[in-house]
């Protein structure tokens, strides 16, 4: 049941208001106006200004966190879902693997309150350790994922995912990319449409996930899967745009504006969900055209399916598993595949961009800090922030780094394995909330023989001076109490 807030003519004189956004603001703004009641994330670039943004609407329409983690952050979202209200989780595309164990019991469980997971992928590395499909996680736990092309696509299947959820008790992900995140467009925006909470369903063997309770719920998770496919076959969010018929291309989220810039008469169907994929419309499009491409960033999920359906599909031996795609490269890979005649008065150099290493901002009092953990000669474990420069010239403070909160454990281990060098692990203070405490019980527990260094910026300072516990303010600026750690590090008052 739902109320929606406003008069007829207000709806129509709203109909007319467009704005210039962001992706993630649209991601938000979608949210919002899908009458969403409690969103948490854990900041991460490309999508930290979903959350940002949500916390600028009315307190007494949402409460909006930031959370210790990104599992944090999905287990709030699950609660409010539990109690029967509307609720956004966002995260970078890592953050989901830190979320990962939440996010596949939740798959069997599904939803009470529509409950939708914002993930933002980093295809090209612009600041993440790796590349990652999020796609994939999708199709692992058999969840449905929308993907958006346009900023507008960004509200409009946000707003879409919060009823897709409820009405096939699922979860949904919507993928942003880099691209998509911080891209700005005109959108037109809508009002918030108010859905009443549902209340808490008391029902153990769907919210209790024992193993007597898990095994029928996997029918479940199967048959909701038939069931999205069916629903996918005719949804109006998969585009065919019809064209000649020598070839065409199969595509979602932002590749397909790159392939109608390259390929403006061509026939393109357009995907809104990139899992699970519609059989039959996928058949019925490659059966009019004589070669299908698959253009996709950045693994071949749709072109695996479609091979796996007995489709001749061609893709990735075109288009790059790596880095982020534009015009050029959706270009190029056309041409190699012959589908297009090369480019008359083609350029054929490229000035060479100037090389600018990223370096720690000037007057940063980690530089020092570094500059006495390298000449300490100790084996230095990093971990993720701006600090993971030092690993860079001229500071060259840091030997390793893989994941938030690694850095303890990974000190653990050379400790513990002989390394002939003091052992050392650098950390930050919303890293070492994170994930790190976890790893220095573990160090105090096994009497590891390391040291701890806890660069403490006072504030989440890779992805632009976000609070978190240690800061004594939540997201919306009001006053918390503020952690354990920072009481001890704090000057006595």
């Amino acid at each position: 049941m739902h109320t929606v807030l406003q008069t007829q003519e207000q709806a129509d004189e709203q109909a007319q208001d467009t704005r210039p956004l962001t992706g993630n603001e649209a991601i938000a703004r979608g949210a919002w106006e899908a009458g969403v009641r409690v969103a948490a994330a854990y900041p991460g670039t490309p999508s930290t200004e979903i959350l940002e943004s949500l916390a600028r609407y009315p307190v007494e329409h949402l409460y909006a966190e930031w959370s210790t983690n990104e599992k944090v952050a999905l287990d709030v979202a699950i609660g409010a879902s539990f109690a029967g209200s509307r609720a956004l989780a966002s995260m970078k595309h890592v953050g989901l693997n830190v979320a990962a164990d939440a996010f596949m019991s939740q798959a069997y469980i599904g939803v009470n309150g529509g409950l939708v997971l914002a993930v933002c992928d980093d295809p090209g590395l612009h600041s993440s350790q790796n590349e990652q499909d999020t796609r994939i996680y999708g199709q692992f736990a058999t969840v449905l994922v929308l993907e958006p092309s346009d900023a507008q696509e960004a509200l409009d299947l946000t707003r879409l995912a919060f009823d897709l959820s409820e009405q096939f008790d699922t979860m949904v992900i919507v993928r942003g990319t880099t691209r998509l995140s911080h891209t700005r467009s005109r959108v037109t925006v809508g009002e918030r449409t108010e859905h009443l909470s549902r209340g808490f369903v008391e029902n153990p063997a769907k919210n209790v996930m024992i193993p007597a309770h898990a095994r029928p719920r996997h029918f479940v998770v199967l048959d909701r899967e038939a069931r999205l496919k069916q629903y996918l076959e005719t949804a109006p969010i998969n585009r065919w745009e019809t064209g000649g018929t020598s070839f065409g291309v199969v595509t979602a989220g932002t590749c397909y504006p790159y392939v109608r810039e390259v390929l403006p008469n061509a026939s393109v169907l357009k995907l809104g969900a990139s899992w699970p994929l519609p059989e039959g419309l996928l058949r019925r499009y490659c059966e009019s055209v004589d070669r299908v491409f698959v253009v996709e960033e950045l693994e071949p999920v749709i072109e695996k399916e479609l091979r796996a359906l007995g489709i001749k599909a061609e893709g990735k031996e075109f288009f790059p598993r790596t880095g982020e795609f534009s015009p050029e490269i959706v270009r190029a890979g056309f041409e190699k595949a012959g589908a297009i005649e090369p480019r008359a008065g083609r350029v054929s150099w490229a000035p060479e961009p100037l090389a600018r290493p990223p370096v720690l901002c000037a007057g940063c009092p980690h530089t020092s800090s570094f500059m006495a953990v390298r000449a300490s000669g100790a084996r230095v474990a990093g971990d993720i922030g701006c600090y993971t420069l030092a690993c860079l010239d001229p500071l060259r403070g840091i030997d390793t780094m893989v994941s938030m909160g690694s850095s303890i454990g990974n000190a653990i281990g050379m400790a513990m394995a002989g390394d002939t060098k003091p052992v050392m692990a650098t950390i930050g203070d919303s890293t070492f909330l994170h994930g790190g405490i976890p790893a220095l019980i573990d160090a105090v527990y096994n009497q590891a023989n390391i040291t701890v260094l806890l660069l403490d910026n006072g504030i989440t300072a890779m992805t632009g001076g976000q609070d978190h516990p240690g800061t004594g303010k939540t997201l919306r600026g009001k006053e918390a109490p503020r952690s354990i750690m920072k009481r001890w590090c704090a000057p006595s008052e």
